[in-house]
Protein backbone atom coordinates (compact mmCIF):
# COMPACT_ATOMS: atom_id res chain seq x y z
CA UNK A 1 0.00 0.00 0.00
CA UNK A 2 1.68 3.13 -1.26
CA UNK A 3 1.81 6.39 0.71
CA UNK A 4 3.60 9.50 -0.44
CA UNK A 5 3.17 11.49 2.73
CA UNK A 6 2.18 10.94 6.33
CA UNK A 7 0.97 14.15 7.91
CA UNK A 8 0.20 14.79 11.54
CA UNK A 9 -3.41 14.97 12.63
CA UNK A 10 -4.43 18.50 13.50
CA UNK A 11 -6.47 18.40 16.65
CA UNK A 12 -7.56 20.81 19.32
CA UNK A 13 -4.50 20.08 21.43
CA UNK A 14 -2.21 20.77 18.49
CA UNK A 15 -3.87 24.10 17.92
CA UNK A 16 -3.04 25.23 21.43
CA UNK A 17 0.61 24.44 20.83
CA UNK A 18 0.92 26.96 18.01
CA UNK A 19 2.47 30.04 19.54
CA UNK A 20 0.84 33.43 19.24
CA UNK A 21 4.13 34.70 17.94
CA UNK A 22 4.02 32.24 15.05
CA UNK A 23 0.56 33.35 14.00
CA UNK A 24 1.23 37.07 14.30
CA UNK A 25 4.58 36.97 12.57
CA UNK A 26 5.75 39.92 10.54
CA UNK A 27 5.00 40.08 6.82
CA UNK A 28 8.50 38.86 6.07
CA UNK A 29 7.86 35.68 8.05
CA UNK A 30 4.24 35.06 7.06
CA UNK A 31 4.91 32.78 4.09
CA UNK A 32 2.85 33.29 0.94
CA UNK A 33 0.22 35.79 2.04
CA UNK A 34 -3.28 36.12 0.61
CA UNK A 35 -2.57 39.74 -0.35
CA UNK A 36 0.69 38.91 -2.12
CA UNK A 37 -0.37 36.87 -5.19
CA UNK A 38 2.56 35.16 -6.85
CA UNK A 39 3.05 35.36 -10.62
CA UNK A 40 3.82 32.41 -12.85
CA UNK A 41 4.45 28.98 -11.39
CA UNK A 42 6.18 27.43 -8.42
CA UNK A 43 9.79 26.41 -9.07
CA UNK A 44 9.81 23.39 -11.38
CA UNK A 45 11.84 21.39 -8.88
CA UNK A 46 9.32 21.73 -6.06
CA UNK A 47 8.60 18.31 -4.53
CA UNK A 48 6.00 17.93 -1.83
CA UNK A 49 7.15 17.61 1.77
CA UNK A 50 5.33 17.59 5.09
CA UNK A 51 4.95 20.64 7.30
CA UNK A 52 2.66 21.92 9.99
CA UNK A 53 0.44 24.81 8.89
CA UNK A 54 2.20 27.39 11.08
CA UNK A 55 5.57 26.36 9.65
CA UNK A 56 4.53 27.74 6.27
CA UNK A 57 2.73 30.80 7.61
CA UNK A 58 -0.80 29.37 7.80
CA UNK A 59 -3.21 29.70 10.72
CA UNK A 60 -4.25 26.12 11.64
CA UNK A 61 -7.60 27.17 13.13
CA UNK A 62 -9.50 27.79 9.84
CA UNK A 63 -8.18 24.51 8.44
CA UNK A 64 -9.45 22.67 11.48
CA UNK A 65 -12.81 24.44 11.31
CA UNK A 66 -13.16 23.40 7.67
CA UNK A 67 -12.27 19.83 8.56
CA UNK A 68 -14.97 19.79 11.23
CA UNK A 69 -17.47 20.84 8.55
CA UNK A 70 -16.40 17.80 6.54
CA UNK A 71 -16.70 15.51 9.55
CA UNK A 72 -20.16 16.86 10.38
CA UNK A 73 -21.35 16.04 6.87
CA UNK A 74 -20.72 12.32 7.45
CA UNK A 75 -23.67 12.17 9.88
CA UNK A 76 -27.17 13.62 10.32
CA UNK A 77 -27.09 17.38 10.73
CA UNK A 78 -29.89 19.91 11.27
CA UNK A 79 -32.96 18.91 9.29
CA UNK A 80 -30.98 16.28 7.39
CA UNK A 81 -31.59 12.83 8.92
CA UNK A 82 -28.85 11.10 6.93
CA UNK A 83 -25.23 11.76 6.03
CA UNK A 84 -24.44 14.09 3.17
CA UNK A 85 -21.74 11.56 2.34
CA UNK A 86 -20.52 8.54 4.31
CA UNK A 87 -16.81 9.31 4.15
CA UNK A 88 -14.22 11.79 2.96
CA UNK A 89 -10.53 12.60 2.61
CA UNK A 90 -9.38 16.23 2.77
CA UNK A 91 -5.88 17.33 1.75
CA UNK A 92 -4.33 20.80 1.87
CA UNK A 93 -1.13 21.72 0.05
CA UNK A 94 0.61 25.08 0.33
CA UNK A 95 3.93 26.36 -0.97
CA UNK A 96 5.33 22.90 -1.70
CA UNK A 97 4.08 21.29 1.52
CA UNK A 98 1.20 19.05 2.48
CA UNK A 99 0.04 20.74 5.66
CA UNK A 100 -2.98 18.58 6.42
CA UNK A 101 -4.44 15.27 5.31
CA UNK A 102 -7.39 13.69 7.11
CA UNK A 103 -9.87 10.88 6.59
CA UNK A 104 -13.27 10.36 8.19
CA UNK A 105 -16.32 8.12 7.98
CA UNK A 106 -16.76 5.07 5.79
CA UNK A 107 -15.83 4.22 2.23
CA UNK A 108 -18.43 1.43 2.27
CA UNK A 109 -21.45 1.67 4.55
CA UNK A 110 -24.78 0.97 2.85
CA UNK A 111 -26.42 -2.14 1.44
CA UNK A 112 -29.12 -0.54 -0.67
CA UNK A 113 -30.47 2.74 -2.01
CA UNK A 114 -32.63 3.37 1.07
CA UNK A 115 -29.65 3.67 3.39
CA UNK A 116 -29.78 0.30 5.12
CA UNK A 117 -26.41 -0.06 6.81
CA UNK A 118 -24.31 -3.14 6.18
CA UNK A 119 -23.41 -5.35 9.12
CA UNK A 120 -20.53 -3.76 10.99
CA UNK A 121 -18.13 -6.49 9.86
CA UNK A 122 -18.79 -5.57 6.22
CA UNK A 123 -18.41 -1.82 6.64
CA UNK A 124 -15.08 -0.28 5.65
CA UNK A 125 -13.66 2.84 7.29
CA UNK A 126 -12.23 5.57 5.09
CA UNK A 127 -8.45 5.94 5.15
CA UNK A 128 -6.18 8.52 3.60
CA UNK A 129 -5.30 6.03 0.84
CA UNK A 130 -8.90 5.18 -0.06
CA UNK A 131 -9.33 5.08 -3.84
CA UNK A 132 -12.16 7.23 -5.19
CA UNK A 133 -14.08 7.31 -8.45
CA UNK A 134 -13.19 10.84 -9.62
CA UNK A 135 -16.14 11.15 -12.01
CA UNK A 136 -15.73 14.39 -14.03
CA UNK A 137 -12.37 15.24 -12.49
CA UNK A 138 -11.33 12.62 -15.07
CA UNK A 139 -11.87 15.33 -17.68
CA UNK A 140 -8.64 16.97 -16.53
CA UNK A 141 -6.68 13.84 -17.40
CA UNK A 142 -8.21 13.82 -20.88
CA UNK A 143 -7.42 17.52 -21.28
CA UNK A 144 -3.77 16.98 -20.32
CA UNK A 145 -3.55 14.12 -22.83
CA UNK A 146 -4.98 16.38 -25.56
CA UNK A 147 -2.49 19.14 -24.75
CA UNK A 148 0.29 16.56 -24.98
CA UNK A 149 -0.90 15.73 -28.50
CA UNK A 150 -0.87 19.45 -29.29
CA UNK A 151 2.73 19.67 -28.08
CA UNK A 152 3.64 16.65 -30.20
CA UNK A 153 2.22 18.38 -33.29
CA UNK A 154 -0.49 15.77 -33.83
CA UNK A 155 -3.38 18.08 -32.94
CA UNK A 156 -3.97 21.78 -33.57
CA UNK A 157 -6.29 23.67 -31.25
CA UNK A 158 -8.07 25.61 -33.98
CA UNK A 159 -8.32 22.73 -36.42
CA UNK A 160 -11.84 21.39 -37.11
CA UNK A 161 -12.66 18.14 -35.35
CA UNK A 162 -13.52 16.64 -38.73
CA UNK A 163 -9.81 16.68 -39.58
CA UNK A 164 -9.35 13.91 -37.04
CA UNK A 165 -12.84 12.33 -37.00
CA UNK A 166 -14.34 12.53 -40.50
CA UNK A 167 -17.66 10.99 -39.38
CA UNK A 168 -18.13 13.78 -36.83
CA UNK A 169 -20.63 15.47 -39.15
CA UNK A 170 -22.54 12.30 -40.01
CA UNK A 171 -26.27 12.35 -39.19
CA UNK A 172 -27.09 11.72 -35.54
CA UNK A 173 -28.72 8.36 -34.72
CA UNK A 174 -32.37 8.46 -35.77
CA UNK A 175 -31.97 11.61 -37.85
CA UNK A 176 -33.18 11.80 -41.43
CA UNK A 177 -30.00 11.65 -43.56
CA UNK A 178 -31.69 13.74 -46.24
CA UNK A 179 -32.53 16.59 -43.85
CA UNK A 180 -29.76 19.10 -43.03
CA UNK A 181 -28.92 19.43 -39.35
CA UNK A 182 -30.19 22.52 -37.57
CA UNK A 183 -26.63 23.49 -36.58
CA UNK A 184 -23.53 22.84 -38.68
CA UNK A 185 -20.79 20.85 -36.91
CA UNK A 186 -18.13 21.14 -39.60
CA UNK A 187 -16.46 24.21 -38.06
CA UNK A 188 -16.24 22.98 -34.46
CA UNK A 189 -12.64 23.10 -33.27
CA UNK A 190 -10.61 21.26 -30.65
CA UNK A 191 -10.48 24.51 -28.67
CA UNK A 192 -14.29 24.68 -28.55
CA UNK A 193 -14.48 21.14 -27.23
CA UNK A 194 -11.99 21.98 -24.46
CA UNK A 195 -13.94 25.08 -23.45
CA UNK A 196 -17.45 23.58 -23.74
CA UNK A 197 -18.52 26.03 -26.41
CA UNK A 198 -19.15 23.48 -29.16
CA UNK A 199 -22.94 23.56 -28.98
CA UNK A 200 -23.27 19.93 -27.86
CA UNK A 201 -26.15 19.03 -25.52
CA UNK A 202 -25.20 18.61 -21.86
CA UNK A 203 -25.85 14.88 -21.85
CA UNK A 204 -27.09 12.00 -23.97
CA UNK A 205 -28.13 8.63 -22.43
CA UNK A 206 -25.75 6.54 -24.48
CA UNK A 207 -26.00 3.54 -22.15
CA UNK A 208 -29.74 3.09 -22.66
CA UNK A 209 -30.19 4.13 -26.29
CA UNK A 210 -27.43 2.13 -28.00
CA UNK A 211 -26.69 -1.60 -27.82
CA UNK A 212 -22.89 -1.78 -27.59
CA UNK A 213 -19.76 0.34 -26.94
CA UNK A 214 -19.06 0.93 -30.63
CA UNK A 215 -22.52 2.26 -31.38
CA UNK A 216 -22.46 4.35 -28.20
CA UNK A 217 -19.20 5.99 -29.19
CA UNK A 218 -20.55 6.65 -32.68
CA UNK A 219 -23.70 8.18 -31.18
CA UNK A 220 -21.58 10.50 -29.01
CA UNK A 221 -19.42 11.62 -31.93
CA UNK A 222 -22.35 12.24 -34.25
CA UNK A 223 -24.74 13.77 -31.71
CA UNK A 224 -26.69 16.75 -33.02
CA UNK A 225 -25.97 20.22 -31.64
CA UNK A 226 -28.46 22.20 -29.57
CA UNK A 227 -26.70 25.54 -30.09
CA UNK A 228 -24.65 27.22 -32.79
CA UNK A 229 -20.94 26.58 -32.07
CA UNK A 230 -19.26 29.40 -30.15
CA UNK A 231 -22.49 31.14 -29.13
CA UNK A 232 -22.97 29.70 -25.66
CA UNK A 233 -21.33 27.71 -22.87
CA UNK A 234 -22.88 24.32 -22.18
CA UNK A 235 -20.92 21.88 -20.04
CA UNK A 236 -21.10 18.59 -21.92
CA UNK A 237 -19.61 15.14 -21.46
CA UNK A 238 -19.72 14.73 -25.23
CA UNK A 239 -16.93 17.28 -25.65
CA UNK A 240 -14.51 15.14 -23.66
CA UNK A 241 -15.67 11.86 -25.15
CA UNK A 242 -14.88 13.35 -28.55
CA UNK A 243 -11.51 14.70 -27.41
CA UNK A 244 -10.50 11.30 -26.07
CA UNK A 245 -11.27 9.76 -29.44
CA UNK A 246 -9.23 12.45 -31.21
CA UNK A 247 -6.24 11.77 -28.97
CA UNK A 248 -6.57 8.03 -29.47
CA UNK A 249 -6.73 8.25 -33.25
CA UNK A 250 -3.82 10.64 -33.72
CA UNK A 251 -1.57 8.75 -31.29
CA UNK A 252 -2.55 5.17 -32.06
CA UNK A 253 -3.04 4.51 -28.34
CA UNK A 254 -6.14 4.06 -26.22
CA UNK A 255 -7.04 6.74 -23.68
CA UNK A 256 -6.07 4.61 -20.70
CA UNK A 257 -2.66 3.94 -22.28
CA UNK A 258 -2.16 7.64 -22.94
CA UNK A 259 -3.04 8.53 -19.35
CA UNK A 260 -0.76 5.80 -17.99
CA UNK A 261 2.28 6.58 -20.14
CA UNK A 262 1.82 10.35 -20.24
CA UNK A 263 0.61 11.18 -16.73
CA UNK A 264 0.41 8.55 -14.03
CA UNK A 265 3.68 6.67 -14.64
CA UNK A 266 5.87 9.80 -15.02
CA UNK A 267 4.31 11.40 -11.92
CA UNK A 268 4.43 8.24 -9.82
CA UNK A 269 0.65 8.07 -9.45
CA UNK A 270 0.62 4.34 -8.72
CA UNK A 271 -2.99 4.16 -7.52
CA UNK A 272 -4.52 6.06 -10.43
CA UNK A 273 -6.16 4.68 -13.55
CA UNK A 274 -9.26 3.21 -15.15
CA UNK A 275 -10.97 -0.08 -14.30
CA UNK A 276 -9.09 -0.82 -11.06
CA UNK A 277 -8.00 -4.37 -10.40
CA UNK A 278 -10.61 -6.34 -8.41
CA UNK A 279 -7.98 -7.02 -5.74
CA UNK A 280 -8.09 -3.30 -4.86
CA UNK A 281 -11.81 -3.37 -4.09
CA UNK A 282 -11.40 -3.17 -0.27
CA UNK A 283 -9.59 0.15 -0.77
CA UNK A 284 -12.17 1.60 -3.18
CA UNK A 285 -15.02 3.81 -2.01
CA UNK A 286 -18.42 2.42 -2.92
CA UNK A 287 -20.82 4.65 -4.84
CA UNK A 288 -24.49 4.45 -5.73
CA UNK A 289 -27.09 1.70 -5.56
CA UNK A 290 -28.32 1.61 -9.17
CA UNK A 291 -31.55 -0.15 -10.05
CA UNK A 292 -31.61 1.20 -13.63
CA UNK A 293 -29.33 -0.09 -14.99
CA UNK A 294 -29.47 -3.04 -12.61
CA UNK A 295 -26.01 -2.83 -11.02
CA UNK A 296 -26.78 -2.89 -7.30
CA UNK A 297 -24.32 -0.98 -5.14
CA UNK A 298 -21.57 0.08 -7.54
CA UNK A 299 -18.23 -0.78 -5.97
CA UNK A 300 -14.95 -0.97 -7.84
CA UNK A 301 -16.50 0.04 -11.19
CA UNK A 302 -17.08 3.49 -12.61
CA UNK A 303 -20.32 5.05 -11.37
CA UNK A 304 -21.14 7.06 -14.50
CA UNK A 305 -23.55 5.00 -16.61
CA UNK A 306 -22.24 6.19 -19.97
CA UNK A 307 -18.61 5.59 -19.02
CA UNK A 308 -19.55 2.14 -17.69
CA UNK A 309 -21.34 1.32 -20.92
CA UNK A 310 -18.24 2.36 -22.89
CA UNK A 311 -16.13 -0.20 -21.04
CA UNK A 312 -15.03 1.98 -18.13
CA UNK A 313 -12.63 4.12 -20.15
CA UNK A 314 -14.08 7.39 -21.39
CA UNK A 315 -12.96 10.96 -21.84
CA UNK A 316 -15.48 12.39 -19.37
CA UNK A 317 -15.29 9.87 -16.48
CA UNK A 318 -13.65 6.66 -15.37
CA UNK A 319 -10.45 7.62 -13.53
CA UNK A 320 -9.96 6.31 -9.98
CA UNK A 321 -7.35 7.91 -7.72
CA UNK A 322 -6.24 8.76 -4.18
CA UNK A 323 -5.55 12.01 -2.38
CA UNK A 324 -1.80 11.35 -2.50
CA UNK A 325 -1.77 10.74 -6.24
CA UNK A 326 -3.87 13.82 -6.93
CA UNK A 327 -1.48 15.83 -4.75
CA UNK A 328 1.30 14.91 -7.17
CA UNK A 329 -0.77 15.97 -10.17
CA UNK A 330 -1.77 19.20 -8.41
CA UNK A 331 1.82 20.12 -7.60
CA UNK A 332 2.90 19.24 -11.14
CA UNK A 333 0.40 21.79 -12.47
CA UNK A 334 1.46 24.40 -9.89
CA UNK A 335 5.07 23.77 -10.97
CA UNK A 336 4.18 24.51 -14.58
CA UNK A 337 3.93 20.92 -15.80
CA UNK A 338 6.69 19.00 -14.02
CA UNK A 339 7.18 17.06 -10.81
CA UNK A 340 10.18 15.30 -9.31
CA UNK A 341 12.21 15.62 -12.49
CA UNK A 342 9.42 14.46 -14.82
CA UNK A 343 7.80 16.95 -17.19
CA UNK A 344 4.34 16.06 -18.48
CA UNK A 345 3.47 19.45 -20.01
CA UNK A 346 5.31 22.59 -20.99
CA UNK A 347 4.72 25.76 -18.99
CA UNK A 348 3.08 27.24 -22.07
CA UNK A 349 0.54 24.40 -22.19
CA UNK A 350 -0.26 24.70 -18.49
CA UNK A 351 -0.72 28.44 -18.95
CA UNK A 352 -3.16 27.78 -21.79
CA UNK A 353 -5.07 25.39 -19.58
CA UNK A 354 -5.55 28.07 -16.89
CA UNK A 355 -6.12 31.14 -19.09
CA UNK A 356 -9.75 32.09 -19.57
CA UNK A 357 -10.95 31.39 -23.10
CA UNK A 358 -14.59 32.16 -22.37
CA UNK A 359 -14.47 35.92 -21.93
CA UNK A 360 -17.83 36.20 -23.71
CA UNK A 361 -19.40 34.05 -20.98
CA UNK A 362 -18.16 35.70 -17.78
CA UNK A 363 -19.91 33.32 -15.38
CA UNK A 364 -18.29 30.33 -17.07
CA UNK A 365 -14.58 31.14 -17.12
CA UNK A 366 -12.74 28.18 -18.58
CA UNK A 367 -9.24 27.42 -19.79
CA UNK A 368 -8.30 24.56 -22.08
CA UNK A 369 -9.59 21.92 -19.67
CA UNK A 370 -9.77 23.64 -16.27
CA UNK A 371 -12.68 25.60 -14.84
CA UNK A 372 -11.57 29.00 -13.51
CA UNK A 373 -12.72 31.42 -10.81
CA UNK A 374 -15.77 29.45 -9.65
CA UNK A 375 -16.69 30.66 -6.17
CA UNK A 376 -19.49 28.05 -5.88
CA UNK A 377 -16.89 25.45 -4.98
CA UNK A 378 -13.62 27.44 -4.71
CA UNK A 379 -14.94 29.73 -1.97
CA UNK A 380 -12.51 32.42 -0.89
CA UNK A 381 -9.79 30.99 -3.13
CA UNK A 382 -11.71 31.93 -6.29
CA UNK A 383 -9.73 34.19 -8.60
CA UNK A 384 -8.83 34.37 -12.30
CA UNK A 385 -5.74 32.28 -11.45
CA UNK A 386 -7.61 29.60 -9.51
CA UNK A 387 -8.36 26.46 -11.51
CA UNK A 388 -10.18 23.27 -10.71
CA UNK A 389 -12.88 20.76 -11.40
CA UNK A 390 -15.57 18.83 -9.60
CA UNK A 391 -16.88 15.30 -9.98
CA UNK A 392 -20.46 14.06 -9.65
CA UNK A 393 -19.47 11.39 -7.14
CA UNK A 394 -18.46 14.15 -4.69
CA UNK A 395 -14.88 14.89 -5.63
CA UNK A 396 -13.18 18.23 -6.22
CA UNK A 397 -9.75 19.67 -6.95
CA UNK A 398 -8.86 23.35 -6.52
CA UNK A 399 -5.49 24.76 -7.63
CA UNK A 400 -4.64 28.28 -6.48
CA UNK A 401 -1.67 29.35 -8.57
CA UNK A 402 -1.39 32.74 -6.85
CA UNK A 403 -0.63 31.16 -3.47
CA UNK A 404 0.83 27.91 -4.86
CA UNK A 405 -1.78 25.93 -2.98
CA UNK A 406 -4.24 23.12 -3.60
CA UNK A 407 -7.32 21.66 -1.94
CA UNK A 408 -8.40 18.09 -2.64
CA UNK A 409 -11.73 16.89 -1.27
CA UNK A 410 -12.69 13.31 -2.06
CA UNK A 411 -16.10 11.98 -1.00
CA UNK A 412 -18.47 9.26 -2.16
CA UNK A 413 -21.55 11.42 -1.80
CA UNK A 414 -23.62 9.22 -4.16
CA UNK A 415 -23.33 6.29 -1.72
CA UNK A 416 -26.02 5.12 -1.44
CA UNK A 417 -28.03 7.65 -3.49
CA UNK A 418 -27.42 10.72 -5.63
CA UNK A 419 -30.56 12.24 -4.11
CA UNK A 420 -29.10 12.63 -0.61
CA UNK A 421 -27.81 16.12 -1.22
CA UNK A 422 -25.15 18.33 -2.77
CA UNK A 423 -21.60 18.47 -1.37
CA UNK A 424 -21.11 22.03 -2.64
CA UNK A 425 -21.39 23.73 0.79
CA UNK A 426 -18.66 21.42 2.09
CA UNK A 427 -16.52 22.02 -0.99
CA UNK A 428 -16.81 25.75 -0.33
CA UNK A 429 -15.98 25.29 3.35
CA UNK A 430 -12.87 23.28 2.47
CA UNK A 431 -11.54 25.92 0.08
CA UNK A 432 -12.57 28.75 2.40
CA UNK A 433 -10.55 27.18 5.19
CA UNK A 434 -7.34 27.58 3.22
CA UNK A 435 -8.23 31.10 2.08
CA UNK A 436 -8.76 32.19 5.69
CA UNK A 437 -5.65 30.36 6.89
CA UNK A 438 -3.43 32.57 4.72
CA UNK A 439 -2.28 35.85 6.22
CA UNK A 440 -3.39 39.28 5.10
CA UNK A 441 -0.65 41.76 5.99
CA UNK A 442 -1.45 45.03 7.80
CA UNK A 443 -0.56 48.18 5.87
CA UNK A 444 0.27 50.15 8.99
CA UNK A 445 0.99 48.88 12.47
CA UNK A 446 0.21 45.36 13.60
CA UNK A 447 -3.53 45.01 12.92
CA UNK A 448 -6.45 46.21 10.78
CA UNK A 449 -10.24 46.11 10.58
CA UNK A 450 -11.96 43.07 9.07
CA UNK A 451 -15.63 42.21 8.51
CA UNK A 452 -15.18 38.48 8.83
CA UNK A 453 -16.64 35.98 6.35
CA UNK A 454 -19.87 34.82 7.96
CA UNK A 455 -23.10 34.89 5.90
CA UNK A 456 -26.21 36.82 6.94
CA UNK A 457 -24.40 39.66 8.70
CA UNK A 458 -24.95 43.41 8.83
CA UNK A 459 -21.72 45.11 9.85
CA UNK A 460 -21.06 48.84 10.17
CA UNK A 461 -17.89 50.67 11.17
CA UNK A 462 -18.51 54.36 11.95
CA UNK A 463 -16.01 57.18 12.41
CA UNK A 464 -17.17 60.46 13.92
CA UNK A 465 -14.96 63.45 13.25
CA UNK A 466 -14.93 67.21 12.82
CA UNK A 467 -13.82 68.50 9.42
CA UNK A 468 -12.56 72.13 9.37
CA UNK A 469 -13.99 74.73 7.03
CA UNK A 470 -11.02 74.31 4.72
CA UNK A 471 -12.23 70.77 4.03
CA UNK A 472 -10.64 67.40 4.38
CA UNK A 473 -9.88 64.24 2.50
CA UNK A 474 -10.78 60.81 3.85
CA UNK A 475 -8.08 58.28 3.01
CA UNK A 476 -7.76 54.60 3.83
CA UNK A 477 -6.37 51.33 2.51
CA UNK A 478 -8.76 48.53 1.69
CA UNK A 479 -8.70 44.95 0.44
CA UNK A 480 -12.09 43.72 -0.74
CA UNK A 481 -12.78 40.10 -1.69
CA UNK A 482 -16.53 39.51 -1.76
CA UNK A 483 -19.37 38.40 -3.98
CA UNK A 484 -21.19 41.03 -5.99
CA UNK A 485 -24.16 40.51 -3.66
CA UNK A 486 -22.08 41.41 -0.56
CA UNK A 487 -20.59 44.81 -1.51
CA UNK A 488 -18.97 47.47 0.63
CA UNK A 489 -20.97 50.71 1.05
CA UNK A 490 -19.18 53.93 1.95
CA UNK A 491 -21.67 56.40 3.42
CA UNK A 492 -21.67 59.82 5.10
CA UNK A 493 -23.98 61.53 7.58
CA UNK A 494 -24.05 65.21 8.59
CA UNK A 495 -26.94 64.90 11.05
CA UNK A 496 -25.46 62.61 13.73
CA UNK A 497 -26.51 59.47 11.90
CA UNK A 498 -30.16 60.27 11.38
CA UNK A 499 -29.77 59.94 7.62
CA UNK A 500 -27.03 58.50 5.46
CA UNK A 501 -26.03 59.11 1.85
CA UNK A 502 -23.50 57.42 -0.44
CA UNK A 503 -20.08 59.08 -0.27
CA UNK A 504 -18.37 59.44 -3.66
CA UNK A 505 -14.91 57.91 -3.48
CA UNK A 506 -12.10 56.52 -5.58
CA UNK A 507 -9.83 53.48 -5.53
CA UNK A 508 -6.29 53.89 -6.81
CA UNK A 509 -7.54 57.04 -8.56
CA UNK A 510 -10.51 55.40 -10.29
CA UNK A 511 -13.99 56.64 -9.30
CA UNK A 512 -16.24 54.15 -7.51
CA UNK A 513 -19.86 54.33 -8.54
CA UNK A 514 -22.22 52.84 -5.97
CA UNK A 515 -21.43 49.88 -3.74
CA UNK A 516 -18.08 48.22 -4.36
CA UNK A 517 -17.34 44.50 -4.72
CA UNK A 518 -14.23 42.76 -6.02
CA UNK A 519 -13.37 39.08 -6.27
CA UNK A 520 -9.94 37.55 -6.71
CA UNK A 521 -7.97 40.82 -6.81
CA UNK A 522 -6.12 40.05 -3.56
CA UNK A 523 -4.46 43.44 -3.31
CA UNK A 524 -4.75 46.42 -0.99
CA UNK A 525 -6.03 49.53 -2.75
CA UNK A 526 -5.74 53.19 -1.78
CA UNK A 527 -9.09 54.91 -1.25
CA UNK A 528 -9.89 58.64 -1.12
CA UNK A 529 -13.07 60.67 -0.60
CA UNK A 530 -13.71 64.39 -0.14
CA UNK A 531 -15.59 65.16 3.09
CA UNK A 532 -17.91 68.09 3.81
CA UNK A 533 -16.94 70.47 6.62
CA UNK A 534 -18.46 70.30 10.08
CA UNK A 535 -19.40 67.38 12.25
CA UNK A 536 -19.37 64.35 10.02
CA UNK A 537 -19.83 60.62 10.40
CA UNK A 538 -18.38 58.19 7.88
CA UNK A 539 -19.66 54.62 7.74
CA UNK A 540 -18.25 51.51 6.11
CA UNK A 541 -21.13 49.06 5.84
CA UNK A 542 -21.45 45.54 4.51
CA UNK A 543 -24.52 43.29 4.50
CA UNK A 544 -23.91 39.69 3.48
CA UNK A 545 -26.45 37.26 2.08
CA UNK A 546 -26.89 33.57 2.81
CA UNK A 547 -24.01 32.46 0.61
CA UNK A 548 -20.31 32.80 1.32
CA UNK A 549 -18.75 36.24 1.10
CA UNK A 550 -15.16 35.39 0.13
CA UNK A 551 -12.23 36.65 2.22
CA UNK A 552 -14.23 39.72 3.34
CA UNK A 553 -13.55 43.46 3.61
CA UNK A 554 -10.33 44.76 5.16
CA UNK A 555 -9.61 48.37 6.18
CA UNK A 556 -6.39 49.90 7.43
CA UNK A 557 -4.71 53.26 7.99
CA UNK A 558 -7.97 55.24 8.07
CA UNK A 559 -7.14 58.94 8.24
CA UNK A 560 -8.34 62.46 7.55
CA UNK A 561 -5.99 64.61 5.51
CA UNK A 562 -6.61 68.29 6.26
CA UNK A 563 -6.27 71.08 3.74
CA UNK A 564 -3.49 73.67 3.48
CA UNK A 565 -0.76 71.25 4.44
CA UNK A 566 -2.09 70.53 7.94
CA UNK A 567 -1.28 67.22 9.58
CA UNK A 568 -3.23 64.04 9.07
CA UNK A 569 -5.57 62.74 11.76
CA UNK A 570 -5.99 58.99 11.94
CA UNK A 571 -8.39 56.76 13.83
CA UNK A 572 -5.48 55.77 16.04
CA UNK A 573 -5.33 59.41 17.21
CA UNK A 574 -8.96 59.36 18.34
CA UNK A 575 -10.02 55.74 18.74
CA UNK A 576 -13.02 56.61 20.92
CA UNK A 577 -14.68 58.19 17.92
CA UNK A 578 -14.67 54.98 15.87
CA UNK A 579 -17.50 52.55 16.66
CA UNK A 580 -17.72 49.00 15.31
CA UNK A 581 -20.96 47.03 15.21
CA UNK A 582 -20.98 43.26 15.38
CA UNK A 583 -19.09 41.91 12.39
CA UNK A 584 -16.12 44.29 12.37
CA UNK A 585 -13.09 43.40 14.45
CA UNK A 586 -9.40 44.19 14.72
CA UNK A 587 -7.24 41.33 13.47
CA UNK A 588 -3.54 40.83 12.89
CA UNK A 589 -3.74 38.69 9.73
Amino acid sequence: MKRILRTAVICGAALTMVSTAALSASADDAGLAFDDPQPGFAPAGTVLAEAGPAEVGLDPAPLQEAWQRVVAATGPEGERDHPLFPGAVLTYGHDGHVVMQEATGHSRLFADGQGTELPEAEQIATSTDTIYDLASVSKLFTSVVVMQQVEAGRVALDEPVTTYIPEFTDPAPGADPDEPAEHDKSGITIRQLLTHTSGFPAWVPLWSTQPDPQSRLHAALTAALVDEPGTTYTYSDLNLITLAEVASRVSGQSLDELVRTGITEPLGMDDTGYNPDPSLRPRIAATEFQATPDRGVVWGEVHDENAWSLGGVAGHAGVFSTADDLSRLAQAMLNGGSYDGQRVLSEQSVQQMITNENTEFPEDAHGLGFELDQRWYMGGLASPRTAGHTGYTGTSLVLDFSSRSFVILLTNRVHPSRSWGSPNPVRVAAAQGLAEAMAVRPQRGEDFWHTGTEPRTDAALTWSLVVPRTGGQLEFETLVDVESTDPLHLEVSTDSGETWAPLPWSLDGAPVTGPYAASGLRQWQHAEAALPSGRVQVRWRQTTDASLSGRGVHLDDIRLTLGRGQAQVGTEDAPWRLVADDGWERVTR
